[in-house]
C-alpha cells in the first residue's frame, strides 16, 4: 500500500503528517476547541507550526487544558508561572495575550451564544472550500481574515493579525485548503 497524498506542507514529520491527517481543514464547533487553536495560532506567530505541535501537550497542562473561563482570571502569579514554563513559549506578551483573548472570548460567547455562532457567522455557518492545485495558490490571508481580524480586534482580542485569523480558520476548517490532490481533502 503506498503512502497516502498528502499536502505538501505536512511534509516527512509524523506529528505533521498525523495533525494534517486528522485535525487540519476539519470543521471545529466546539468552543473549548476554539479557544485551544486561538491560543495556539497565536504563540504560533512568528514560530513554525511543527514548534508549536510539538509543545500542544506543554500548552494544555500549563493552560489548565485551555479552560478559558479560568484563564480569563490568572493573577500575576499564574502569569509569573507560565513565564518559567520551558515547556510553552515564553513570551510575555504572548501570556498576557492568552489571559486577554479569554476575557474577550467570554464577552463573545455571552453576546452571541457561542464562539463557534459568532466565527461560523463570517462565512454564513458554512465550509468555504478553495480549488487549489499548487503550494503556490494558498494564499497567507484574505478579505474574510482581514474583516474576521479587524473584528476581533475591535472586540479586544490581541494577536489576531489577518495571518494568523487566516491560519486558524484554516485549522478549524472556516476554509479547507487542502490541495486538489491531497487524499484528506474531504
Amino acid at each position: 500500500m503506498s503512502d497516502p497524498s498528502r499536502c505538501w506542507w505536512a511534509g516527512d514529520d509524523e506529528l505533521y503528517q498525523e495533525y494534517h491527517d486528522k485535525e487540519w481543514g476539519k470543521p471545529v464547533h466546539n468552543d473549548q476547541e476554539w479557544f485551544e487553536f486561538l491560543v495556539l495560532e497565536t504563540f504560533q506567530a512568528g514560530l513554525s507550526w511543527i514548534t508549536i505541535l510539538r509543545k500542544r501537550k506543554n500548552f494544555f497542562d500549563a493552560f489548565d487544558q485551555f479552560d478559558y473561563k479560568k484563564i480569563a482570571v490568572y493573577g500575576e502569579e499564574k502569569e509569573a508561572e507560565l513565564l518559567q514554563n520551558a515547556g510553552i513559549i515564553r513570551n510575555k506578551l504572548k501570556v498576557k495575550s492568552a489571559i486577554n483573548n479569554a476575557q474577550a472570548f467570554l464577552k463573545v460567547q455571552e453576546e452571541f451564544g457561542s464562539f463557534d455562532k459568532y466565527i461560523w457567522g463570517f462565512v454564513n455557518h458554512e465550509p468555504i472550500i478553495n480549488h487549489f492545485k499548487d503550494m503556490s495558490e494558498v494564499p497567507a490571508n484574505t478579505p474574510l481574515s482581514d474583516k474576521i481580524s479587524k473584528d476581533l480586534k475591535k472586540r479586544g482580542f490581541k494577536f489576531v493579525g489577518t495571518t494568523v485569523v487566516y491560519a486558524l480558520m484554516q485549522s478549524c476548517g472556516l476554509v479547507n485548503d487542502h490541495l486538489l490532490d491531497c487524499d484528506f481533502r474531504g
